[in-house]
Parts: C-alpha cells; sequence; structure tokens
C-alpha cells in the first residue's frame, strides 16, 4: 500500500508500508463521513465569521464539502486507504477540487477535537436511533398485551410456579425494563451533548474561534469546558456501550423466555414460521433460531462495552492513538442491539399465545398455596403461623395426590380450626388475581390501565 509522507516537514521519509497498513481506519471511521462534513462545514462558517476564512473561500469550501457529503450519502466517495481516516480523505479531496481554500479549512482544528467531535455527533444520533427502535418493541408488547388482558397464567420465581397472574402482567415487566433502557440512553445522549470543537489538539489554539457559534450549529448544548478532557476520554462511548449493554441483557431475557417458552415441555407460544427454522436432520423440527441469535449476541454487546473500558483504563492524558480503537466496538454494539430490537418486535407481533395451555398450568405446582395463608391472615391468624399451615396443606395434597381445592373441609380444618368453605371460592385462579388490586399487581383493571399508561407515555414521547 503506498503511503504519503506523513505530516509535512518533520519527516524525510514515508511510512512503513506495514506500519501504514497497521494505523489505517479508514475501513472503519468511514462511518463518520458524514457527520464530519457537517462538523468542517460549521467549522468554516466560524472561521468566515471571525475572519479567517473569505467569504469565497468559505463558499468554496461549503460546497465542496456539501458535493462530498452527496457523494458519501450516495456511496460513490472513494475512499483512499493511503489518506489514512475518514478526515484526511475527506480534507485531501476537497483540497484537490476546489484549491488552497481547502488546506485553509483545518485552521485552529487538530484531528483529536475533529474525531472527538464527530464520535459526539454519530453518537448522539445513535441514541436517538436506538431509543426509536426500543420504543417501537416497548409498543409491540403494549399492543400484546392489550390482546391478552383476560389470558392467566403463573407468575415464576427460580422457574418454579409462584403464584396466579396475568400475561399482560408478565409481558408488561418487559416493556418496564425497556423504558428504563431508553431512559439510560437518552441519560447518555444528554451528558455527551457538549462540544469539543475548537479544543486542538490538547490545549486549544492561538486564533480567537467562537466555540458557542460552532456548537450551537451543531444541535450542541455548549462547549466543552476543558480542552484535555474534550480530545483525551470517551466516558460518553463507555456510557452509551453499558446502556446497549444493559438493553441486550434485558432482549435476551425475553428471547430466553421465547425458546423457553415455544418448548413442548411449556408450549406457551408458537413462533411464526418466518422467525423459524428447521432442522438439516429432523424433518419435524421448528427452532426458534431468531430468539437464540438475539440471547447469543448478548455476549458480543457485552464485550463490545470491555473492550472500550480495557483501551481506557490506562491511558495518560490527553489524546494517545489507542482512541483509534473507540469505534470498532461502538458501532458493532450499536448495530447488533439495533438488529436485535427491530427483529424482536416483529417476533413478538408474529407469535400465537397458547391461552389454554397457560392457564392449565395454573391448575399444578399449588400457586394458590399464598392464598390459604393470606385467607387464614384475613381471619385473623399470624402470617409466620398461616404460612406453616399452607406448607403443611400442600404436604397433604402431595401425599393425597390432589391438588388443594382437592382437600377437604375435613383436612383443611385439620390443620387450622379457622377454615370453612369460604376457602375454596379463593383458591380459583381468576378470583386469586382479581384480589391483587394494588399498583403494580395484575388484578385486570390495573393491568389494562398500565397498559393505556404505558402506550400513552411511549406515544407522546415519540413526537418529542
Amino acid at each position: 500500500m503506498a503511503t504519503e509522507k506523513a505530516w509535512g516537514g518533520r519527516f524525510t521519509e514515508d511510512l512503513d508500508e506495514v506500519a501504514g497498513r497497521f494505523l489505517v481506519s479508514v475501513e472503519v471511521d468511514k462511518h463518520l463521513g458524514a457527520v464530519d462534513v457537517r462538523g468542517s462545514i460549521a467549522h468554516a462558517e466560524m472561521l468566515c465569521a471571525i475572519g479567517v476564512l473569505r467569504e469565497d473561500e468559505r463558499d468554496a469550501i461549503v460546497a465542496g464539502l456539501q458535493k462530498i457529503g452527496a457523494e458519501l450519502a450516495a456511496g460513490t466517495f472513494h475512499f483512499d486507504p493511503a489518506r489514512e481516516d475518514v478526515h484526511m480523505n475527506v480534507e485531501a479531496t476537497l483540497t484537490e477540487r476546489i484549491g488552497p481554500a481547502g488546506a485553509r479549512l483545518h485552521t485552529g482544528r487538530s484531528r483529536n477535537d475533529q474525531v472527538a467531535t464527530d464520535m459526539r455527533l454519530w453518537a448522539r444520533g445513535a441514541c436517538e436511533q436506538v431509543a426509536s427502535l426500543v420504543d417501537a418493541l416497548a409498543l409491540a408488547l403494549c399492543r400484546r398485551a392489550d390482546e391478552e388482558l383476560d389470558t392467566l397464567m403463573p407468575a415464576y420465581t427460580h422457574l418454579q410456579r409462584a403464584q396466579p397472574s396475568r400475561l399482560s402482567h408478565h409481558l408488561l415487566a418487559y416493556v418496564e425494563m425497556l423504558d428504563r433502557d431508553r431512559g439510560r440512553l437518552w441519560d447518555c445522549r444528554a451528558r455527551l451533548n457538549e462540544s469539543p470543537l475548537g479544543s486542538g489538539a490538547v490545549a486549544g489554539t492561538t486564533f480567537a474561534l467562537d466555540r458557542e457559534r460552532t456548537a450551537k450549529a451543531l444541535g450542541f448544548d455548549r462547549p466543552m469546558r476543558n480542552s484535555i478532557d474534550a480530545t483525551g476520554d470517551r466516558d460518553f462511548l463507555a456510557e452509551l456501550l453499558a446502556a446497549l449493554a444493559i438493553t441486550q441483557t434485558h432482549l435476551s431475557r425475553l428471547a430466553e423466555e421465547l425458546v423457553l417458552w415455544s418448548t413442548q415441555e411449556y408450549g406457551f407460544i408458537e413462533m411464526a414460521d418466518a422467525h423459524t427454522t428447521g432442522s438439516s436432520m429432523m424433518p419435524q423440527k421448528k427452532n426458534p433460531d431468531v430468539a437464540e441469535v438475539v440471547r447469543g449476541k448478548t455476549g458480543r454487546v457485552v464485550g463490545d462495552l470491555v473492550a472500550l473500558l480495557v483501551t481506557l483504563k490506562g491511558l495518560p492524558l490527553g489524546y494517545n492513538r489507542d482512541l483509534q480503537e473507540d469505534k470498532p466496538p461502538v458501532f458493532d454494539a450499536v448495530h447488533q442491539v439495533s438488529m436485535c430490537l427491530e427483529v424482536l418486535e416483529r417476533v413478538v407481533l408474529a407469535m400465537r399465545f397458547q391461552r389454554e395451555k397457560m392457564r392449565r398450568a395454573l391448575d399444578a405446582g399449588f400457586v394458590n398455596a399464598t392464598e390459604v395463608a393470606d385467607y387464614l391472615v384475613e381471619k385473623g391468624v399470624p402470617f409466620r403461623e398461616a404460612h406453616a399451615v399452607a406448607g403443611r396443606l400442600v404436604a397433604r395434597a402431595i401425599e393425597l395426590r390432589t391438588d388443594l381445592p382437592g382437600l377437604s373441609l375435613d383436612v383443611f380444618r385439620e390443620e387450622h380450626p379457622a377454615f370453612d368453605d369460604g376457602i375454596y371460592p379463593v383458591l380459583e385462579p381468576e378470583r386469586a388475581v382479581e384480589r391483587r388490586n394494588i399498583v403494580g399487581a395484575p388484578a385486570r383493571a390495573r393491568v389494562k390501565a398500565a397498559v393505556d399508561d404505558a402506550i400513552d407515555r411511549i406515544s407522546n414521547r415519540k413526537k418529542t
């Protein structure tokens, strides 16, 4: 690979060919082309405003950058690996096309503050993109929850049937997780929305740059306060990766349940043919491969976070070339999480719930045992005593090979005299669920209100 002589008069020989291949980053950072052009236009406009560029030079630079931007968008811009990175490709191409004015664009600017600005612009857009996909999946879950308000199922702890609940309530748990995921992305967006542009290589510049102007032009809240920090840290990317890793972990939990629920052992859902695959040997198989791959990508996204943290952990201030390695994990994590969100939205909308199987699951596992204890508490029995009585009754039912409703009243009264015929209606799953009528619980009215609130909350914020 041919390489250009490195940075002018200080060097007397070309960069070693192997070293050049080792340092080149254009295949990765070319994804920053659009934001690099945007930042350069803002910088050129500011240089003209403070008298560094003439108006005709500014106009030539802006027009040239806009043309390059159009080529980047169309995929027709030619990247030369000998020019090392996206920034030098854009600047060198501009200078070739418009002449000396292009060479003046970099006045008062370093690649250090340039790339930091590009990454903040790109990360801000990534937060918005992923947040929108999070909302889309959350709305899909809300839609299914609204359709399944009358579908009962066990709630689980330790993968054991625990108490009667409602499918909608279960789905809304993921909506709450996604709501926090979206909040973390938006918090990250707020913290990263400061402009490094004008910080130079590490200590600013002698030119009287109007940093407030470029910050406003690029949609930043303010210029960053410290030039060393502005160019030498990537904690905003670590925060983005942490938010993405948590989001992906939640998606993995959802995917895990889709895998479990689609088994014959559970039989709670049937995934659409469009989201499953067959076996190369066993013709009867319908494998939940989409959900499995979502689950499998979680290690990759968590690994992206770890990779960046390890890159950052030993760096002295300010900029170090190690920071070139910030881009692959960030670009990868955003891409992977975005794909997983998009495909899970489709899976959720297309899958079919096996309502009868879910309801029958309430007939085994003694999920109404807590109702026995609560019944006694309402009769004035201390809870710990009531809990022990309910446990003994479960043991009696196991011994007699029946369930709690199958026990006679005499057996109930042998364990405690407070029992009467009123115990049997309490054990019905429908009644047990409706008795849980407090905020955050699965009574139908509470769940319906929660669905409506979630849809309203998500839909309104999508407009802002």
